[in-house]
């Protein structure tokens, strides 16, 4: 009995050695107005973010460490949606030809922005948000190569998984989904070197949610299917029979920008590797086409290695 005791004891133990972090922080309030989506796009919101996320998770994990990890001791864990921390305050130069690899990036809190009323008045604000998406939401082996222009570095995503289609829930049940990616980004630095406190930005692109294989609950699609509904003929025949179901029959393949601005707080110089916070805002799926999209803010945590 004692045996069986102890044996289960060190179970329990090997398990929560590589439990992942409170998910707690998916809900961070997130109390944002319009003009602070405006501003998004500057690097002081990744300051905001900064303060949001100082606290780090009592089970952080290093690249390193996460590289001795085998497939049975990942599995099930959820660190496989978990991005590296990086320890040190040092200072990488890239060099020509340089690239920063095994990018990974992971979102820890979400807001969609709504319109609330309130004393007979309207304005947007961000919602706090719920994600519903199990633990596949987090991008990684992201690289591309590392420019200079200007005295400042330049990174230029190229491939890697660039995208996770991902559904967040408002307080109210409505569920929003959409393609939080970072496809095709150029980031412009404010500096030669990556040390804490160098910001980079820019502008990406978000492919639609779908794609045109996909098939409506109608049989409509963009490059297959129905061309109308089936059912009901007599809303789609004449001259502006069609109008009012134009948009779901004729499907397209929305392709909007987004903006990432990301903060390097840590640098270990001796593995080359760099880790800090990032706020994106992006636009969420529009049903190709059929629906007005939402506005989508995204705080989170990135990690890099320059190779």
């Amino acid at each position: 009995m004692k045996f069986a005791a102890a044996c289960s004891l060190a179970l329990v133990a090997s398990a929560s050695a590589f439990a992942p972090a409170a998910t707690s922080s998916r809900n961070s309030a997130l109390q944002l107005s319009k003009e602070d989506f405006a501003n998004a796009g500057k690097a002081a919101l990744a300051g905001v973010a900064a303060v949001a996320l100082m606290g780090q998770p009592a089970q952080a994990i290093t690249k390193s460490e996460l590289n001795e990890l085998t497939y049975l001791q990942v599995k099930g864990t959820g660190l496989a949606n978990r991005c590296p921390e990086v320890v040190g305050e040092g200072k990488i130069t890239p060099k020509s030809g340089q690239k920063l690899v095994e990018m990974c990036i992971e979102p820890k809190a979400w807001a969609v922005e709504e319109e609330i009323g309130k004393g007979g008045k309207t304005e947007k604000k961000f919602v706090n948000s719920k994600v519903m998406t199990r633990q596949t939401y987090t991008l990684d082996g992201v690289e591309g190569p590392i420019e200079t222009s200007g005295g400042n570095l330049v990174f230029k995503e190229k491939e890697g998984i660039d995208y996770a289609a991902t559904t967040v829930q408002l307080p109210g049940g409505e569920r929003v989904p959409f393609l939080f990616t970072v496809k095709d980004l150029v980031a412009k630095g404010n500096g030669p070197s990556f040390v804490p406190g160098f910001q980079m930005g820019g502008d990406f692109n978000t492919p639609s949610y779908r794609t045109g294989l996909f098939l409506d609950p109608k049989g409509r699609g963009g490059t297959t299917g129905y061309d109308m509904a089936v059912a009901l003929p007599g809303l789609q025949s004449g001259e502006e029979g069609d109008d009012e179901l134009f948009k779901e029959n004729n499907k397209v393949f929305d392709v909007t920008s987004g903006r990432i601005e990301m903060e390097v707080n840590k640098v270990n110089e001796e593995e080359q590797e760099i880790g800090g916070v990032f706020v994106a805002t992006q636009l969420s799926d529009t049903d190709m086409g059929s629906k007005v999209p939402k506005k989508i803010l995204t705080k989170g945590i990135f990690y890099a290695r320059v190779d």
